[in-house]
C-alpha cells in the first residue's frame, strides 16, 4: 500500500464532503451528539459506519477481536462507561460477523501466545453452550453459530454493568445483538429476548 494514496483519499474526501455541505467540518468541530454506541470485530473487512449506512457524529465506536465485552478490559468498559453515562446513547449493539478470525481461532487447539488470554473468552462461551454446537455436524454451520452465540453472551456481559443496569432502569437504554454476514452485506438482528435474560441473571448480578 501506498500511503501518500491515503492522503489523496482523504483530500478527496475532504473536497466531496464540503461539496454536499459547505458546514460540514464547522459541524464536527462543533461536538458529538451519537445516539447509537457500536461494539464491533476489528476485523478489517467489517467497518462500523460504512455498513450501517451513518456519519461521522452518529455512532461512537469501539472495536477489538471478536467484539468482546470483558469487565477487566479498561479499554471497553471505558468505552461503555463513558458512551452510557456522558454521551447519553440510547442504544448499545455488540456486532458480530460470520467468517470471524477470533472465533475460528478459539475453537482451535494451537497455542497462539499471546492471544491465549483473550480467546480463552470465547472458548468459554463454546463451553457454556457446548451441547447446542456439539449438535451441530456441518462445522461451518457451528462456527456461524459461535458467532451468533458470541454476540449473544458479550450482550449479557453488557447487561452485568452497572452503568448500563442504570440507563435500561432510569432512560430506557436499548442493548443489541447483530451480525454482519460478509457474504451478502447484510446485517442481521438476532432478536436477543433481553427481557426474559434480565430476569434470570438479576438475582446475582443486580447493581442498584
Amino acid at each position: 500500500m501506498d500511503l501518500k494514496k491515503v492522503f489523496q483519499n482523504n483530500e478527496e474526501w475532504i473536497k466531496n464532503k464540503l461539496a454536499l455541505n459547505s458546514n460540514f467540518f464547522d459541524n464536527l468541530g462543533k461536538g458529538q451528539n451519537p445516539e447509537l454506541l457500536y461494539i464491533g470485530c476489528s476485523d478489517s473487512r467489517v467497518t462500523a459506519e460504512e455498513l450501517m449506512g451513518l456519519e461521522p457524529g452518529e455512532v461512537f465506536v469501539h472495536r477489538n477481536i471478536a467484539n468482546m465485552v470483558i469487565s477487566i478490559d479498561l479499554n471497553v468498559m471505558s468505552v461503555i462507561n463513558y458512551a452510557v453515562e456522558h454521551l447519553k446513547v440510547n442504544h448499545v449493539v455488540v456486532c458480530g460477523h460470520y467468517g470471524c478470525g477470533g472465533v475460528k481461532a478459539a475453537i482451535q487447539s494451537a497455542d497462539l501466545g499471546i492471544l491465549n488470554p483473550w480467546l480463552r473468552n470465547i472458548r468459554d462461551v463454546y463451553r457454556l453452550h457446548k451441547t447446542e454446537l456439539n449438535s451441530i455436524e456441518d462445522e461451518a454451520l457451528r462456527y456461524e453459530r459461535l458467532v451468533e452465540l458470541n454476540v449473544q453472551e458479550q450482550c449479557i456481559n453488557l447487561v452485568k454493568t452497572a452503568a448500563v443496569q442504570k440507563a435500561i432502569r432510569h432512560r430506557g437504554l436499548k442493548v443489541h445483538g447483530w451480525v454482519f454476514d460478509i457474504h451478502t452485506g447484510k446485517l442481521v438482528d438476532l432478536n436477543i429476548d433481553f427481557d426474559n435474560i434480565l430476569k434470570n441473571i438479576m438475582e446475582i448480578y443486580h447493581l442498584d
